[in-house]
């Protein structure tokens, strides 16, 4: 049964069909400067751009990616609720920690990903989802990692990307707290759930659409 915040949401997409965000369309260049396809075994991404439901369903379908886990992060209170998060008491996101192999996909095929997924013009509102815990946000785990999203945030402006300036934060990863079970693979055990269909759905045919030579041979 979907969460009943969703609910809101849910309706105003269903009546406007164009109040969330992954029904705009923008042109994402890819990074013109990108970080060495590194041999080491795995990497980490920590990315929030709205409900982690859409963040977890896009980066589950990208080759080289292994796991994808949703959580929470940013915040100031330990071991943190789904409840309490939606409160907006806690100042974590939702996020997703992606696990991805660097010989594959390299950090900055990630972001590109990232910046085409969600909106991060919108200070804490992604569409419809309105709180802090929506914010864009870049957890970066190094300092390679930070200078790649420095640099392609500035390109992405310079570039006039969006006609609103980026607002997505870049902090370092602090502690991740894995959400509740519930939440995790949810899209794939979920898609005909209103939410899903509304809101989920259309970043993940967009992704499908701009990223098809990178998408997963079981998801095609």
């Amino acid at each position: 049964m979907i969460l009943l915040h969703r609910i809101a949401v849910i309706v105003t997409a269903f009546i406007t069909l164009t109040g969330s965000a992954c029904s705009q369309q923008h042109d994402v260049p890819p990074p013109t400067t990108s970080t060495s396809m590194s041999t080491s075994q795995r990497d980490t991404a920590t990315l929030a751009g709205g409900c982690f439901w859409c963040i977890e369903a896009v980066f589950q379908r990208l080759d080289g990616v292994d796991t994808v886990i949703s959580g929470y992060i940013g915040g100031t209170v330990a071991n943190p609720t789904y409840k309490a998060v939606c409160d907006g008491t806690t100042g974590h996101a939702e996020a997703c920690q992606v696990i991805f192999d660097p010989s594959v996909v390299s950090y900055a095929d990630i972001l590109h990903v990232f910046f085409t997924a969600h909106d991060p013009t919108t200070l804490n509102r992604q569409g419809n989802d309105v709180g802090t815990q929506y914010r864009s946000a870049i957890f970066y785990h190094s300092d390679e990692q930070r200078a790649t999203a420095q640099d392609y945030i500035k390109q992405l402006t310079e570039a006039g990307t969006w006609s609103e300036p980026i607002v997505t934060e870049l902090k370092p990863a602090t502690t991740f707290y894995v959400a509740e079970d519930y939440h995790q693979n949810y899209y794939d055990q979920n898609g005909s759930q209103p939410y899903c269909s509304f809101v989920v759905r259309p970043k993940v045919e967009k992704f499908l659409k701009k990223f098809g030579d990178r998408v997963k041979p079981s998801y095609k």
